[in-house]
């Protein structure tokens, strides 16, 4: 039997199916696997089942010689040094299923509309029997109805928001990213924008770019003094693609009008000042917290598994160039 070391508890059914055909250990904690934890599980196993949040760098895969694979519970690979494992021949999976696509595209709208509407504001302020009664004036917000919103990264989660926004909303969507897509512009009457133009007129902007060097801050302190004073920035991608320093200024200053967040550059550490400010929404990185997406991710996680370990390529391999490799 195969062994197989887990990072982390997941949710539904999945890991018993591994069990019926394998051994499984499980790190048992609900919490982040402490570092000789991780590298005293990756030594006993030949196939690691790891989470975002475990960093799986060059220690890590040459602690054992013998893995045969690893399977990430997370759509980005960004914690994965893929080039190294690649050059060791070890196939890298992730979860991209459509769930999860679902889930995270409608957590953009979950918070483009707490923090327009100042859901969040509001709730605090009726907890706190601030309410006397009805006035017009009261936490007035700002509707999505006709407003322009800005696409920055055309993957599926991107597009599944532009399906929402123009198909649900009524609204006009603008996008940037690296490969223009005119079947897209087509089918949602979307513009394709350099990002500067990108920035300076859109009402609300959407990050779904992965976390490269070239993605890196991609929002700083320039490209918020280019948004409109009126805009809000949504980011459920990665949280080192905004300056999160910068972004906690322009806040403050009313440069933008607020922010909502699911993550963080220095997750679960939040830049100082962030949370005390009022415009801006923030949620622990649960973008994909559905009981659907996250049971589909750990079945996809165990489906990666097994093919591999049945002698087949994963549907959902990362590195599919390690698989010429291996046969050489």
């Amino acid at each position: 039997m195969v062994k197989i070391f887990v990072t982390r508890n997941l949710p539904g059914e999945a890991i018993a199916k591994l069990k019926k055909k394998h051994t499984v250990q499980i790190y048992p904690k609900d919490k982040v696997i402490p570092r000789k934890k991780l590298l005293k599980g990756v030594k006993w196993c030949d196939v690691l089942l790891c989470l975002l949040t475990d960093k799986i760098d060059k220690e890590v895969i040459d602690a054992n010689p013998n893995l045969k694979m690893i399977s990430n519970y997370a759509v980005g690979f960004n914690n994965i040094d893929v080039k190294y494992a690649t050059e060791k021949g070890i196939p890298i999976t992730n979860t991209p299923g459509q769930a999860i696509v679902d889930a995270v595209a409608e957590h953009t709208f979950a918070l483009m509309l707490a923090v327009s509407k100042r859901v969040v504001e509001a709730d605090t302020f009726t907890r706190k029997k601030k309410y006397r009664g009805w006035s017009p004036t009261l936490l007035m917000g700002t509707e999505l109805t006709g407003k322009t919103l800005g696409i920055i990264g055309l993957g599926r989660i991107g597009t599944g928001v532009a399906e929402r926004a123009g198909h649900g909303l009524g609204m006009k969507v603008i996008y940037h990213d690296v490969r223009r897509d005119k079947k897209f512009e087509k089918k949602y009457k979307a513009q394709f924008v350099p990002l500067n133009k990108l920035l300076k007129n859109s009402d609300f902007i959407t990050l779904h770019v992965p976390l490269l060097k070239s993605t890196r801050h991609l929002i700083g302190a320039k490209e918020l003094k280019m948004m409109k004073k009126t805009s809000f920035l949504i980011n459920t991608s990665r949280g080192p693609v905004v300056d999160e320093k910068a972004l906690v200024s322009a806040l403050k200053k009313r440069q933008i009008a607020g922010a909502g967040l699911d993550v963080y550059e220095f997750e679960p550490k939040l830049a100082p000042g962030l949370t005390r400010l009022q415009n801006v929404v923030l949620t622990p990185h649960i973008a994909s917290a559905t009981i659907e997406a996250r049971s589909e991710m750990a079945w996809d996680a165990v489906n990666n598994i097994l093919a591999v370990l049945s002698g087949k390529k994963a549907a959902k391999t990362v590195n599919p160039e390690v698989y010429k490799k291996n046969n050489k």
